[in-house]
């Protein structure tokens, strides 16, 4: 991820004397820089003269019913802060529009590496394996965390987890429609009569990849899970699914994918590899057949891509990538389709 220059889209002077107040102290704000790469939540690095923070607001314009929750956001990660689960310091949420436009929160900056290529092509063979590891390791150590102990036992809907988010991204996915897709069409019909039994719940982030750790500038130590937006309670094997689908799907020059790579040469567990450890973790003995889930975990993608496209369509998306982003979303959902069609339900 990389910045841009300042910014005029954040109200410097408001959000300085918001933060004198909220921190009670005076952090001279000297540089807004945004990030780059995000379709989500607009994201900044405030340089202050105390230091690095990270400002996560919702989007301009208009939004779908529930997306966008950057409240949630803050309320998860006060919560896992001080667990094992590794998290940026929370430091304030603002729940009043009118300071920036849009609700907001900080948090501390968190200096590390992120790797964007899942084939990890700077990292040396012994570091891979470390690294991967460490990313299931983090995921097992989340779906440890008891949600009433850290004080999110309403964190989510009760009942089964696949049953509410088929309908949340159905509706979600027709309240931005722009295209009529066959396979969209299947799949709507499909999911809902062939959902999952769901034995375990757990605080899921919803949306977890390698790209979504931070690591240690020196080491294989995750520092801190990012990009929350999607967490809830839920099926524990909505997370592992959607790390595992990084395996099935084939590896580009950018992104999480390794399907088609030669992974023991790379030093990079194997699906089967992975999937032991999860389950050593987390007292598993198997997990069931993934393609449900890779199907399913695609719809959704496609759900909130098509949100992407209707935000473009409307001139509100927070990315100038997000016109390409949009081109994959008839590629995904024949892949959705096609993981379906595998499916042994």
């Amino acid at each position: 991820m990389t910045d841009e220059p300042i910014h005029s889209d954040l109200d410097a002077a408001a959000l300085q004397s918001w933060i004198d107040g909220a921190l009670g102290r005076s952090e001279r704000i000297e540089r807004i820089a945004k990030f780059t790469g995000g379709q989500s939540n607009p994201t900044y690095r405030i340089e202050t003269a105390a230091g690095a923070m990270v400002l996560r607001r919702k989007p301009f314009g208009s939004l779908l019913p529930s997306a966008h929750a950057v409240e949630r956001e803050y309320r998860l990660i006060d919560a896992l802060h001080g667990t094992p689960v590794p998290v940026a310091a929370p430091l304030a949420l603002c729940e009043d529009p009118d300071v920036i436009g849009s609700p907001f929160y900080l948090m501390k900056m968190v200096a590390g590496r992120t790797f964007w290529n899942g084939a990890l092509p700077d990292c040396a063979p012994t570091e891979r394996r470390a690294i991967y590891d460490a990313a299931i390791d983090a995921l097992a150590a989340l779906h440890a965390v008891d949600p009433q102990a850290v004080g999110l036992g309403d964190f989510g809907a009760p009942g089964n987890y696949f049953v509410r988010q088929v309908g949340r991204w159905t509706k979600q996915y027709r309240a931005a429609q722009t295209d009529d897709i066959p396979e969209i069409e299947r799949l709507i019909e499909w999911l809902p009569e062939t959902l999952p039994q769901q034995d375990r719940t757990s605080i899921i982030h919803g949306d977890y990849r390698i790209d979504n750790l931070i690591y240690a500038p020196d080491g294989p130590q995750i520092l801190a899970i990012i990009d929350w937006e999607l967490s809830t309670l839920g099926d524990p094997l909505a997370d592992f699914a959607y790390l595992a689908m990084n395996w099935a799907m084939p590896h580009g020059e950018r992104g999480a994918q390794l399907g088609g790579l030669d992974l023991p040469a790379l030093g990079i567990p194997t699906l089967e590899e992975a999937t032991e450890r999860y389950c050593a973790a987390t007292g598993r003995d198997s997990v069931p057949d993934l393609n449900w889930f890779f199907a399913y975990n695609l719809f959704r993608l496609v759900g909130i891509i098509q949100g992407i496209k209707k935000r473009t369509l409307d001139g509100n998306a927070s990315s100038a990538n997000a016109e390409a982003a949009t081109s994959r979303i008839v590629p995904l959902a024949r892949q959705a389709w096609a993981f379906a069609q595998k499916a042994q339900i």
